[in-house]
């Protein structure tokens, strides 16, 4: 049975990536997967590293729950905006504070390189933007996919990635927001 971990970033519980969150959901529990989330949103964590990796900060209780729930699940499912190239403060913030060496990664002593700790799991990330998906990846370069795919997800061993970007979002209709979440759905029967 497939362990999925649906990770959602955005700050706004009433989103349209709540909704998108809730579809893979759906999907995912009809193919009989085993499901768990973490809604960054409701975490109560400090999202700044603040003496980066020179001295470790002590995890919060919220954040040792997401540590398990990370380290449990096969496939992660990452939900959240694209906001200014990037991913949300609070994710962002996350991804500092539980993706850590000893846990996500560990350097190697007198070496450059570095061991993954994340092998065998895969992802999916689903964002949302408000420029058409096609525009955001000629003018931009998909800032955001390459930092999440390439330097945080590969870095850590997560080699298949997957990515469905969706937008524009902004002054969507209802009919395109209904579309997505059917594919969306599909994405989570399918586990993918």
């Amino acid at each position: 049975m497939r362990k999925i971990l649906i990770i959602n970033g955005h700050p706004d519980g009433e989103s349209f990536n709540y909704a998108l969150s809730d579809a893979y959901k759906k999907g995912a529990a009809q193919s009989g997967a085993e499901i768990k989330e973490i809604n960054i949103r409701e975490l109560d964590f400090n999202p700044n590293l603040q003496f980066g990796y020179r001295k470790r900060t002590e995890l919060e209780p919220d954040l040792l729950e997401a540590q398990d729930k990370l380290k449990w699940a096969d496939h992660l499912v990452w939900v959240y905006p694209v906001w200014w190239g990037s991913v949300p403060a609070m994710l962002k913030g996350f991804l500092d504070r539980t993706l850590l060496p000893g846990f996500a990664f560990q350097k190697r002593e007198k070496s450059l390189w570095w061991d993954k700790l994340f092998t065998g799991k895969t992802a999916r990330i689903i964002c949302t933007l408000d420029q058409p998906a096609w525009y955001y990846k000629l003018y931009y370069g998909n800032p955001s996919h390459n930092a999440m795919k390439k330097v945080t997800m590969n870095y850590i061993g997560v080699r298949k990635v997957r990515i469905t970007s969706i937008g524009p979002i902004r002054l969507s209709k209802e009919e395109f927001r209904a579309k997505w979440l059917k594919k969306v759905e599909k994405l989570g029967q399918m586990n993918q």
